[in-house]
């Protein structure tokens, strides 16, 4: 089971002082923020991708590419990388190059992003996300593992005898997370591929996110990847805490109701009772996120936002130190236990060459590819792409 930490990167007033934060100060936080992450043991540091204020991470990579020289141990990752809006070439050619520079501790996680205005500005269309989704994949996909591919589609030029340079280090892509809130479609995507579903249940009741890990479970069992408890999960959340949960539930409540996503909008109390959100004792923290596995299922990947709403950093990393100290150490015990054997751990670039590496010597697939083996060992279906229409 891995723990870790998303941030979208928000320049946000802080309420209680008044005080706005720069982007250079935004930018070296998050720098710090990761730092933290790995010296309290976590380990996951991801990163949202934004193209509009009050946002600042427009280059991933470039970010994770410092972080990776800063870090040793920390697997880094987005939250998400725009797969509508970026071209696919780019973004085999970015992620490869940050594999090389972080020795693979590296993965991506694909999403549409929440910004509608971003579509126009690289010169895509809103009501085409879904299609863009699918096609753009498709071709980051054999991009990965295909030394030279000849590819044509309705989004980009067409490619003749092309190479994205460099090359996946060891032949081996990053692993690919495929983000989603609310898109059926997204999850028969993730399914197809047996690559990983990222649910970012923040916002709703846990009932619609249940229904979307349900059919991703349902359809990567369908495609040949496994079980429908092998498919690889992963869950967002939040959490603000203190010692004690009165202080936690009065220093956390101007920042909640001041956010530039949920503020002014349903109570704290409402929105704790309703989605992951806990506000409290650490020990509300380990009460809450163990329950999960009640809802949800044994999963791999567990992610925390910390540092949004103009919390100041010396908060956030204060947050960590809780996290990363009193919480997490019992998470990881309570998700071992009663974990059935044959669900796996959630892939990193170790285990990914090492199933290549069985693979070649049974005279199997490459990995990952869609005929094969999938991250779980079993075999692969040889199926047509998914629909981007309602699955069935």
């Amino acid at each position: 089971m891995q723990f870790g930490i998303f941030s979208v990167g928000d320049v946000t007033t802080d309420p209680t002082t008044g005080y706005t934060v720069t982007e250079y100060e935004r930018i070296k936080s998050m720098v710090a923020i990761a730092q933290k992450a790995e010296e309290v043991g976590l380990d996951v540091f991801a990163t949202g991708e934004h193209h509009n204020p009050p946002f600042v991470p427009s280059s991933p990579t470039t970010l994770l590419g410092f972080i990776a020289a800063t870090t040793k141990r920390l697997i880094l990752s987005t939250s998400t990388t725009l797969i509508t809006t970026n071209d696919p070439v780019k973004i085999a050619e970015d992620f490869a190059m940050l594999q090389h520079l972080a020795d693979g501790r590296v993965d991506v996680m694909m999403g549409r992003g929440n910004t509608g205005p971003v579509y126009p500005w690289f010169g895509k269309d809103i009501r085409q996300g879904i299609e863009l989704a699918v096609e753009n994949y498709a071709l980051l996909h054999r991009l990965w593992r295909e030394d030279v591919v000849d590819w044509s589609g309705r989004f980009r030029t067409p490619l003749q005898g092309f190479q994205s340079t460099p090359r996946p280090l060891d032949g081996v892509p990053p692993f690919v997370w495929h983000g989603s809130i609310r898109s059926p479609e997204i999850a028969e995507q993730a399914a197809y591929y047996g690559d990983g579903f990222f649910a970012n249940n923040i916002f709703w009741p846990k009932e619609h996110y249940m229904r979307l890990i349900s059919l991703y479970r349902q359809r990567f069992e369908h495609y040949g990847h496994g079980t429908a408890d092998q498919a690889i999960v992963g869950l967002g959340g939040q959490a603000f805490m203190r010692k004690n949960s009165q202080d936690a539930v009065n220093e956390f409540r101007p920042y909640f109701d001041n956010a530039p996503v949920y503020g002014h909008g349903p109570s704290m109390e409402d929105f704790t009772a309703q989605t992951p959100l806990t506000v409290g004792s650490p020990q509300e923290v380990i009460d809450k996120y163990a329950s999960m596995r009640d809802s949800f299922g044994d999963y791999q990947r567990q992610l925390f936002l910390m540092d949004h709403a103009g919390l100041p950093l010396k908060t956030v990393l204060e947050q960590l130190d809780l996290l990363g100290e009193e919480v997490v150490p019992v998470l990881r015990r309570e998700f071992a236990a009663d974990r059935p054997a044959h669900v796996p751990d959630a892939p990193t670039h170790a285990s990914l060459l090492q199933a290549k590496l069985t693979q070649q010597s049974a005279g199997i697939g490459s990995a990952g590819s869609a005929t094969g083996e999938s991250v779980s060992g079993s075999a692969l279906v040889d199926a047509s792409s998914p629909s981007v229409k309602a699955v069935e």
